[in-house]
């Protein structure tokens, strides 16, 4: 027996012991799929409760509710063109209805489910690290605990104190590395150390180069909007763009799978103006959470990209204040805002804002018309980011109504098409060329990938399609470990 059987023994007899079953890509994409008996054992499990179970629930699809749910269509917003100023019909996935509340704790599945299944870790004596600038180690941490493994997880110290206080609670062990948002390098040198310090007794998932991360977004968030356009278009409409910010470019895996589909849509990819690396080969430190800087991920298409567009990060911050203030809410209640979007605005978090804002720069860019649709992810909600309407509270005071009317004419009717980019066949391989100098220089990839990722034709379509295969090795798990058998 080879030491990487051995090792998948030991996980075999792990899951076997604490009842754990391993959902398939395709059940998170379409939970139809799930075993009966497994939704049945849902029916008595909270949405955020510490149960393996609750791996099911990696999916779009989750009954909006803390307890119990079952699982029905997609959760989205529809944001009315009372609220975004453009004609474009702009739709948000709502990544509150997950464990942990974001979405991101599906983009860990993948890259830790590959490791088990090819005996590249042991949950039984290794500890997973989790580096993020945000909810992937939250992510990872649940996944982690889920799967009965214990969970390191890094970011930047400069992150919302919700987070800190999250990870502590489900026991992770945590490092807090120097900086803010931006700073990535700084907790990819954490994780070096950290190597060198344990060596085999930890395995490093680090979201920014692992393609199950993409995989995850490919199969659940692509398919998931597709759904939704399905669902809400009219004889005239067409899916036109979708807008992400970067961060580990997990989530854009999602445009992989929508441009098989639909090829003529826009992929665009955005980033906090303060720290403009794709934009202006740029750097610095910025307020929107979460959605990593100064680098390009290795996992990221950029050869499939048509827009970068930069969003200030202080617009950001003043529409988190309209969104959850009691005069922001009285201003868009005059402005013809329903209740029931203003009862749904705190699904956004800072980067969720961020998100709504790329896409209607990029509506107003193409001169999009009631035909178009635009997807974006609100990737969690105000729940991680109670502290920091606090402090804006406490550093520029009450928020007034006339503070409220400046937000929104600056910040939402004035957003204009400046700080954007459509990009030319040569812009693409100036911000792939960018991967050189973090992963090929301080992270030791091999050139000759970084090559096949631009000149491959067939680089990324086996990366994405690798799916299939993986869910034919976590039915064979599942077989292995016998549970299964109980729920079909």
């Amino acid at each position: 027996m080879t030491s990487k059987e051995k090792v998948l023994e030991n996980t075999i007899k792990r899951c076997r012991e604490r009842n754990i079953i391993l959902p398939t890509y395709e059940q998170l994409r379409d939970p139809d799929k799930i075993p009966e008996g497994i939704k049945e054992e849902l029916k008595n499990i909270g949405l955020w409760d510490l149960n393996s179970r609750n791996l099911f629930r990696l999916t779009w699809k989750n009954e909006p509710v803390k307890s119990g749910g079952g699982f029905g269509d997609v959760n989205f917003i529809e944001f009315p063109s009372e609220l975004t100023g453009v004609k474009a019909r702009v739709i948000g996935l709502v990544g509150k209805y997950f464990p942990t509340g974001a979405h991101k704790v599906g983009a860990t599945f993948g890259p830790l489910i590959s490791r088990l299944l090819t005996g590249e870790f042991d949950p039984t004596t290794q500890k997973a690290v989790w580096p993020s600038t945000g909810n992937y180690c939250r992510g990872g941490a649940y996944d982690s605990y889920l799967l009965a493994c214990h969970a390191i997880a890094i970011l930047p110290e400069g992150m919302s104190r919700e987070r800190f206080d999250w990870l502590e609670k489900v026991g992770a062990e945590i490092f807090a590395t120097p900086g803010c948002e931006s700073n990535v390098k700084e907790i990819y040198d954490k994780c070096h150390e950290l190597k060198k310090e344990r060596g085999d007794e930890i395995i490093v998932l680090n979201q920014f180069d692992e393609i199950g991360n993409a995989i995850w977004h490919y199969v659940a968030t692509g398919s998931a909007m597709e759904e939704v356009f399905n669902q809400i278009k009219g004889e005239d409409s067409r899916l036109s763009a979708i807008f992400l910010t970067q961060g580990s470019a997990g989530t854009l895996g999602c445009g992989e799978y929508l441009k098989e589909i639909f090829p003529t849509m826009k992929i665009g990819a955005g980033e906090a103006l303060q720290c403009p690396t794709l934009l202006y080969n740029g750097y610095g430190g910025h307020r929107i959470e979460g959605i990593g800087d100064k680098h390009v991920p290795w996992i990221h298409n950029v050869k499939n990209m048509d827009m970068v567009v930069d969003i200030d990060d202080n617009a950001s911050i003043a529409l988190m204040r309209l969104f959850n203030e009691k005069a922001g809410h009285d201003l868009l209640k005059e402005t013809g805002i329903t209740q029931d979007i203003l009862d749904k605005l705190d699904l956004l978090g800072i980067s969720s804002i961020a998100n709504v804002q790329g896409a209607i720069k990029m509506a107003k860019y193409y001169e999009m018309t009631e035909k178009d649709v635009i997807f974006t992810v609100l990737t969690d909600s105000m729940e991680m980011y109670g502290s920091r309407i606090k402090e804006e509270r406490e550093n520029a005071g009450e928020y007034t109504a006339l503070q409220a009317s400046a937000d929104m004419s600056r910040y939402l009717y004035g957003l204009g098409t400046d700080h954007m980019l459509e990009l030319s066949y040569y812009d693409r391989k100036r911000m792939h060329n960018l991967k050189y100098f973090t992963w090929i220089e301080q992270q030791g990839k091999d050139v000759e990938e970084l090559n096949a990722q631009w000149y491959d034709d067939d680089y990324w379509t086996k990366q994405f399609h690798s799916y299939e295969k993986w869910d034919e090795e976590i039915n064979e798990f599942n077989e292995r470990t016998g549970l299964l058998k109980d729920y079909t």
